[in-house]
C-alpha cells in the first residue's frame, strides 16, 4: 500500500514523503493515528501544498536562528566567582549562570541549547557551543574571572 507521511516516523520516512508499506500497518496504525493519507492523486497535489509550507517556515526558522547565532558569537561573557588560596574557585558555573547572563546582554535561549559538558569550576577563557536549531550552532565566549573585592 502507497501512503504519504503526514508527519515523519521513525524507520518510515519523514513528512511529504511517499513510502510503500504493508496494507495491515498502513490501514490500522498509520492511517487511524492520523500519521499518513493514502496515495490518491488529490492527497499528492494537497501534500505538495503542504510541503511547500513547511520549506517557508523551515526557511524562516533558519533566518531567525542565523540572526541569534551572529547576536551570541559577538558576545564576550564575563562571569565573577569567589576564589580562595590558590585561585580556587568556590562553586561552578553551570548552564543557568550562563543563560541569566545571556539574557542580561538581551539574548533569550533555553537552557537545553547551551552545550556545556559539565559546570566549570577553573578560571579561564572557555568556548561554549549553543545549539540554537537543529543545524545551526553558535560559539559563546566566556571568561571566568576572579570577583574583585
Amino acid at each position: 500500500m502507497k501512503v504519504i507521511l503526514r508527519e515523519d516516523v521513525p524507520d518510515i520516512g519523514t513528512a511529504g514523503q511517499m513510502v510503500e508499506v504493508k496494507d495491515g500497518y498502513g490501514r490500522n496504525f498509520l492511517i487511524p493515528r492520523n500519521l499518513a493519507i493514502p496515495a490518491t492523486k488529490g492527497n499528492l497535489s494537497a501534500i505538495d501544498e503542504v510541503t511547500k509550507q513547511k520549506d517557508l517556515r523551515e526557511r524562516k526558522s533558519r533566518r531567525e536562528a542565523e540572526v541569534v547565532k551572529d547576536k551570541i558569537e559577538k558576545l564576550s561573557l564575563s562571569a565573577e566567582v569567589l576564589v580562595g588560596e590558590e585561585d580556587k574557585v568556590f562553586g561552578s558555573v553551570t548552564v543557568h549562570d550562563i543563560v541569566e547572563l545571556m539574557e542580561k546582554e538581551g539574548v533569550t535561549v533555553p537552557k537545553h541549547a547551551v552545550q556545556l559538558e559539565s559546570p566549570i569550576k577553573v578560571l579561564g577563557v572557555y568556548t561554549i557551543p549553543v545549539k540554537i536549531e537543529k543545524d545551526v550552532t553558535a560559539e559563546l565566549k566566556l571568561w571566568v574571572v576572579k570577583k574583585s573585592q
